[in-house]
C-alpha cells in the first residue's frame, strides 16, 4: 500500500481537486482566511513568538482542530494560522496557490489523496516522528511522507424515532421500507464518502455498481458534504444517512438527538485522516515539531474526545466502537487511488 503505490494520472493537484470538488468559492492565493489558537497566556503556555509560524490546512472536525491548535500553541510558542475546510475545499485551495504554496503541513479526511500527493512529489519525508511506530501501519506511510493521527468509519446512521428496526446491511437500503428516506454525501464533496465508494467497488468490482444502482432506483438522495447529508436525519425529514462518518453521529447522540448507527455486517471502509508535511514548507522544524504533537499522548487523546478513532493503535477511544468492534472490508488503496476520479465521475452522472 504505501511506498508502492503508483499514481497513474497527471499532476495530483489538478486531478484531485476535479474529483472532489474544484468548483468551490473562496479559494485564492491570499493565504489562510481563518485562524485560530491561544494568545499563549494561560499559565505554563511557551509565549508565542510573532516570529515563529506555522500554516496549518485541516479538514475538521473543527473543534478537534481548533483543540489541536491550542495544544500545540501552548507547548511550543509558535503562532498557528489555520485554514479549516473539507477535503475537497482544501484541495482546490492548494490548487489554485500551486506557483506559491502557502501551507507548511495539510490534514485530509482522505488516505488515496494523501498516496497522491506524496506520488507527485510534494511531501516532506519525516520517518523519525515521535511515536510514528505505534501508528496503524496500514493508515500510514512507511517512509514518513503522511501519518495518519485519527480515522473515522463509515456507517448507516438512523433517525431513532423513525427507524425501527435498523437495517444491517449496505442492501438494506434499497428495501422498499426505506424509499425516498436515505442520503448519501456527495464524493466530490466529501473525502470520506469517496473513500467508501471506491473501497467497495475495490472490494465488489464492476458488480457492486449494483448497489449503487439499487440506491437510486429507490430514491436515494445524493445530499452534500457529511453534515448536510446527516442534518434531515437527525430532525427526521429523512431516516438513514448510507456512508455515514461515525463520529457526527457519536458526537450528535451524546447531545440527545434521537440518532444512532450500525456497521453492516459485510463490512465497511475505515476512511483514515492523514497529516503530512509540505515539501514547500518555509518552516520545516515548526512542522516537524507539529507532527510530533499530533502524534503524543496529549493529541491522541483529544482525538479520542472528538469521536474518532484515534492513529495510533495503543490508544482507545472510550466513547465509540474501537476498531477491533467494526466490521471491516479488505480494501484496495492502490486501486482507490488509481480509480477516485473515475468513481466519481460515474456516480455523479447516476445519482444527478
Amino acid at each position: 500500500m504505501k511506498s508502492k503505490m503508483k499514481w497513474t494520472r497527471g499532476p495530483v493537484l489538478s486531478s484531485l481537486a476535479l474529483m472532489i470538488g474544484l468548483a468551490v468559492t473562496g479559494c485564492g492565493a491570499a493565504g489562510p482566511a481563518a485562524t485560530t489558537g491561544t494568545s499563549g497566556a494561560e499559565a505554563g503556555a511557551a509565549p508565542v513568538s510573532a516570529e515563529k509560524k506555522l500554516v496549518v490546512y485541516s479538514a475538521g472536525p473543527e473543534g478537534l482542530a481548533k483543540n489541536l491548535i491550542a495544544g500545540y500553541e501552548q507547548a511550543s510558542g509558535v503562532k498557528v494560522e489555520m485554514f479549516q475546510g473539507t477535503t475537497g475545499k482544501i484541495l482546490a485551495r492548494m490548487e489554485a496557490e500551486k506557483s506559491n504554496p502557502v501551507a507548511d503541513v495539510v490534514i485530509l479526511a482522505s488516505l488515496p489523496s494523501a498516496q497522491g500527493l506524496k506520488a507527485d512529489g510534494l511531501t516532506m519525508a519525516y520517518p523519525e516522528a515521535a511515536n510514528a511506530d505505534k501508528l496503524n501501519p496500514d493508515w500510514s506511510d512507511a517512509e514518513g511522507h503522511y501519518f495518519s493521527t485519527s480515522a473515522s468509519a463509515l456507517g448507516i446512521a438512523y433517525n431513532t424515532n423513525e427507524v425501527k428496526i435498523p437495517p444491517t446491511s449496505w442492501a438494506d437500503l434499497s428495501k422498499p421500507e426505506f424509499k425516498d428516506q436515505v442520503n448519501i454525501p456527495d464524493p466530490s464533496l466529501s473525502g470520506s464518502a469517496l473513500d467508501f465508494m471506491t473501497g467497495y467497488l475495490s472490494v465488489k468490482g464492476e458488480e457492486g455498481w449494483t448497489l449503487f444502482d439499487d440506491y437510486k432506483a429507490n430514491g436515494v438522495a445524493l445530499a452534500g458534504a457529511n453534515q448536510e447529508a446527516l442534518d434531515p436525519v437527525i430532525t427526521g425529514a429523512k431516516g438513514v444517512v448510507a456512508s455515514a462518518v461515525d463520529y457526527m453521529t457519536y458526537k450528535a447522540k451524546d447531545k440527545g438527538e434521537p440518532i444512532d448507527i450500525i456497521y453492516p455486517k459485510e463490512g465497511t471502509v475505515i476512511s483514515p485522516r492523514p497529516a503530512m508535511i509540505m515539501k514547500s514548507s518555509q518552516h520545516v522544524d515548526e512542522a516537524k515539531a507539529f507532527i510530533d504533537y499530533l502524534l503524543s499522548d496529549e493529541a491522541q487523546k483529544l482525538v479520542g474526545d472528538a469521536y474518532l478513532l484515534p492513529g495510533r493503535t495503543d490508544i482507545h477511544a472510550e466513547n465509540r466502537a474501537n476498531l477491533d468492534e467494526i466490521p471491516v472490508l479488505a480494501v484496495d488503496w492502490n486501486w482507490m487511488s488509481e480509480h477516485g476520479a473515475d468513481v466519481t465521475d460515474r456516480f455523479l452522472k447516476l445519482f444527478k
